[in-house]
């Protein structure tokens, strides 16, 4: 029992730290792909496109998940170029975005 018990505590004490991995690796992704039109946190510089949605608006949004973020990033559609995203990426790329819901 306890050679189970302890990579599964390893495994928990990581999460949080995977966690902001993903954060990282989504603001990379949003610096690098979305910033030249998105404005993509409220204290950095404003997007060049005004009819692409602040990252902060879209956070905000009442119905708004990590999983709808990603199934939307991950679809073509209008004005948006298909950045051929992994899900790990787009699911990276929807938890920097839910971290810029405005507190």
């Amino acid at each position: 029992m306890r050679s189970i018990g302890v990579p599964l505590l390893v495994l928990l004490a990581a999460l949080p730290a995977m966690a902001e991995d993903g954060v990282e690796r989504g603001r990379w992704m949003a610096t690098q792909l979305c910033s030249s039109c998105h404005t993509i946190a409220a204290q950095g510089p404003a997007g060049r496109n005004p009819a692409s949605p602040p990252f902060p608006a879209i956070a905000a949004r009442a119905n708004i998940t990590a999983d709808r973020i990603a199934a939307y990033v991950r679809q073509p559609h209008a004005n948006m170029p298909d950045h051929g995203l992994t899900a790990r990426q787009a699911q990276d790329l929807a938890a920097f975005i839910l971290m810029q819901r405005p507190r």
